[in-house]
């Protein structure tokens, strides 16, 4: 970690924060192999794990503040690089394009398959992870690639079929800004955009915790703010709900200055 971050989180009394990046994961079929970061507080054992999935366009280096929260409260980040973070700037006929919803949850499972070799390659929180305390968390786009290892489904454009990727080891999870339902909640930009974004909270049972602002105008609804909050409205409980009153999308800038 640079310095000044070691500093602030002294300065508050809480741990030095360590991080590793970027750790390269062979993706077969991906075209690119998933690159990751990891941050972990420098002392302390038996750390839960949060893996967090970024907005559309950013990458493992954004977030940066709010990794740099959570580990210094005891909490190992790991942090993907998706597809279609505009570090990897793919070309606009990309054939990956329309699969981008596809490889963001597959890379979500990739981490949790490979632990043994992040630990590996990240010797600062070898042995430290606590692999029975997994929490899944996403903003915007991320919140709905998290949402679905909690057990949210939707359409696969593809062929109709209902996608269906709720993860056991998955024990909690945090939605910020994650997208509403469907069908007719969507205008048309999204509509046609986005045939991946009608998911379905009705089976999305494990605990989260989902966030939004109350001044959420981002455009993909023809609803209001209160489409961001769905994830909470539409899904059985355990659930909780924090707004932010006077947020945007950005929930204050949550993604960082290093915004991709």
């Amino acid at each position: 970690m640079s310095s000044s971050n070691k500093a602030r989180t002294q300065s508050l009394g809480l741990p030095a924060v360590v991080s590793i990046a970027p750790i390269a994961l062979p993706s077969p079929g991906r075209g690119v192999d998933l690159q990751v970061r990891v941050s972990a507080p420098a002392m302390g054992d038996a750390l839960p794990v949060i893996i967090f999935s970024h907005g559309n366009g950013q990458s493992l280096y954004a977030y940066g503040p709010l990794a740099d929260h959570w580990a210094a409260h005891g909490f190992v980040v790991i942090q993907p690089t998706h597809l279609d973070s505009r570090m990897l700037g793919l070309a606009p006929g990309d054939p990956r394009r329309p699969q981008f919803w596809r490889f963001r949850e597959d890379d979500l499972a990739a981490i949790l398959d490979r632990f043994d070799r992040i630990e590996g390659e990240a010797p600062m929180v070898q042995g430290r992870l606590d692999r029975s305390r997994i929490a899944v968390a996403g903003h915007s786009w991320g919140g709905q690639t998290a949402s679905t290892l909690l057990g949210a489904t939707h359409p696969d454009p593809d062929d109709g079929s209902v996608v269906h990727r709720k993860d056991a080891r998955i024990k909690a999870g945090v939605l910020l800004a994650a997208p509403g339902r469907g069908g007719k909640d969507l205008n048309p930009f999204a509509a046609r955009s986005l045939p991946f974004m009608h998911p379905d909270f009705s089976g999305m049972t494990t605990p989260t915790l989902v966030i939004a602002g109350d001044a959420d105008k981002g455009g993909l609804t023809t609803r209001g703010p209160d489409w961001w909050r769905d994830a909470y409205d539409l899904s059985p409980s355990p659930k909780a709900l924090f707004t932010a009153f006077g947020g945007e999308h950005a929930l204050g800038g949550i993604p960082g200055v290093r915004g991709a």
